[in-house]
């Protein structure tokens, strides 16, 4: 599933894609208690295909008649027979599709919150390797392909399955020389079939893949608009996503050609067969082992195959198209926490102590930027991490708050590793509290949800009551300003609704702290953004968000440190000094030039 050489460029590694066994593992499990439904809709499709039938035995029976000069009495039954099979055709057609979507929209509408469900919880490292547009394309693109061919397709595909066994028993039931003569055509139809799969296989799965690099290169070069033009790589980036553009065309074009090839094989197929029927139709009428009727029976049999053959035939086209998606869709899936998963209860001492053991982290196959870092925070404890940028504080941030797994060494809360108490992390407002309450992550790039500002808060515990919601705004000091919003806490915010500023976003993702009430709660830079005249109010908010827990703290302003009670100093990716902020300013090293380069600097 690589790109065409001629990007001329190395493909990044994507999400892993399911194999064959794991997507049928996965599709079975989709569809268990649904047996009876299944069966009930099966049986339903058979008479449906047997209905079908009617129509060309009735016209067979019609001609009969008229070529032996009955009397128009004799057409009656005939008639009656097509207006029977016509109605009974109604009702099994309806029975049908009720049935196939009481099945099949269940099991694609399970997919489909799998697929989003496992995309929420994938530990980030896995998705910043495969790529946003990746995993996008996965939860969007081939979601939407699987459910159209499961609404749809996969119905007919088993509709005309069925249609051309019940022809292929009908002519038989004729003479078995007509069912013979019908038969040359399969030869030809599975080796076109052969073929395509053959080419077309590949070409979806890895058209699927192309897609997924496109809409990482759209997804990457439009959220990175303003450096882009910055720094005038605007051309750079756009031949980036002409380049993936471009491979993703050359497989759709190659499908394309694939699929007309295909076509033509299978109309080959038709005219031999019919040629055959045909020509055994006229020998059987000339010996006088067939009569008229029974001749143009047959061949209205096989000329009614035409659609089926073409529907099943046709429809691997679909099938394969939805396969490839499904296994890209199990991927995502199987790459989440495994379901039902639930963190390990702490192996005794404090909930909330917290160990980094010589931590050492790298991003997929690039250098080290963690170099044995190691860290005893006590619970309660206020621990400050500072440094320069690209020190790796924002890393050791994730990898204590468990979203992402260290190359080597542990971090651990009250003796669990930090990676399984964060695969609750999608689940957090159904979780009970006893696990829920553990450890929460606070960035700088916060979010509001479209809602009201109750909403937005009790999106982490909805049960939350009007006076704790109230309690947590006044805490992080945004209660004046939310009671003065035009329906106070009722408010809608978001896209769509009331604009809010940084300053108070960033103290709506500190209240939604205070509801969920973690043993740790890591910040970092969770105040970064904000300017110096509200610095001082996001600082007094964050020392109400930490207080009374072990709290992390990649602090932006050193006013946040002089509060800690163990600062962690950082450069290129070590930890140069680690005490009290008193002793380490008195110390005279690393911390005391940041501090007094800070302090002078007059933020």
């Amino acid at each position: 599933m690589t790109a065409p050489a001629s990007t001329g460029s190395a493909a990044a590694p994507l999400l892993p894609v399911a194999s064959a066994r794991q997507t049928r593992a996965r599709l079975t499990e989709a569809l268990r208690g649904r047996l009876p439904l299944l069966t009930c809709t099966v049986a339903v499709l058979a008479a449906d295909s047997a209905l079908a039938l009617a129509a060309p035995t009735a016209i067979g029976r019609i001609t009969q008649a008229i070529a032996d000069h009955r009397s128009p009495h004799a057409l009656v039954g005939p008639v009656l027979l097509l207006v029977a099979a016509a109605l009974a055709g109604a009702m099994t057609g309806w029975g049908a599709s009720v049935l196939s979507a009481r099945v099949v929209q269940p099991v694609a509408a399970r997919l489909r919150e799998d697929a989003v469900a496992a995309a929420v919880a994938l530990p980030v490292d896995v998705v910043e390797a495969g790529g946003t547009g990746d995993l996008v394309s996965r939860v969007s693109g081939d979601v939407d392909r699987v459910s159209q061919v499961a609404s749809g397709a996969l119905g007919r595909f088993v509709a005309a399955a069925l249609t051309i066994a019940a022809t292929l028993v009908g002519l038989a039931a004729l003479d078995w020389r007509f069912a013979a003569a019908a038969l040359l055509a399969v030869p030809l139809q599975a080796y076109a079939l052969r073929r395509y799969l053959r080419t077309s296989q590949p070409l979806y799965a890895q058209g699927r893949t192309a897609d997924g690099r496109r809409a990482s290169a759209l997804l990457g070069a439009f959220s990175a608009l303003p450096t882009l033009r910055a720094l005038r790589l605007g051309p750079a980036a756009q031949a980036d996503v002409a380049a993936t553009s471009a491979d993703a065309m050359t497989y759709e074009l190659e499908a394309t050609r694939a699929a007309t090839r295909f076509y033509g094989m299978l109309n080959a197929a038709e005219l031999t067969g019919l040629s055959a029927v045909l020509v055994t139709a006229y020998v059987l009428v000339h010996a006088d082992l067939a009569d008229v009727g029974a001749a143009t029976t047959a061949a209205l049999f096989f000329v009614g195959l035409f659609d089926p053959v073409n529907m099943m035939l046709g429809s691997f086209d679909s099938v394969q198209q939805a396969a490839a998606g499904l296994a890209r869709i199990v991927g995502v899936v199987i790459g989440g926490p495994a379901k039902g998963s639930s963190p390990r209860p702490p192996a005794g001492g404090p909930s909330g102590a917290l160990a980094v053991r010589d931590v050492r982290h790298r991003y997929g196959d690039g250098p080290e930027v963690l170099y044995g870092v190691s860290l005893d925070a006590a619970a309660g404890q206020r621990v400050a991490v500072v440094g320069t940028t690209g020190s790796g504080k924002s890393t050791l941030a994730g990898l204590i708050a468990g979203l992402r797994v260290p190359t080597g060494g542990e971090v651990t809360l009250g003796g669990v590793p930090t990676g399984e108490l964060a695969d609750l992390t999608g689940e957090l407002a159904d979780a009970p509290p006893e696990a829920r309450r553990r450890i929460m992550l606070v960035t700088q790039e916060h979010h509001v949800f479209l809602g009201t500002v109750a909403e937005n808060l009790r999106l982490v515990r909805r049960d939350t009551t009007a006076s704790e919601v109230r309690a947590a705004l006044v805490s992080v000091g945004a209660w004046d300003w939310v009671a003065a919003l035009p329906d106070g806490v009722d408010t809608v915010v978001g896209s769509g609704g009331l604009e809010l500023t940084p300053r108070q976003v960033q103290q709506l993702a500190l209240a939604r702290v205070l509801l969920l009430d973690p043993d740790v709660v890591v910040l970092d830079e969770a105040t970064a953004e904000a300017g110096s005249d509200t610095a001082q109010a996001l600082d007094r908010a964050a020392l109400a968000v930490t207080r009374g827990r072990t709290a992390v703290v990649v602090a932006h302003r050193l006013s946040q440190a002089a509060t800690a009670d163990l600062v962690l100093v950082m450069a290129d990716g070590r930890v140069v000094e680690q005490g009290p902020p008193e002793e380490l300013l008195s110390a005279g090293g690393y911390y005391e030039r940041l501090w007094t380069a800070w302090t002078r600097g007059g933020t």
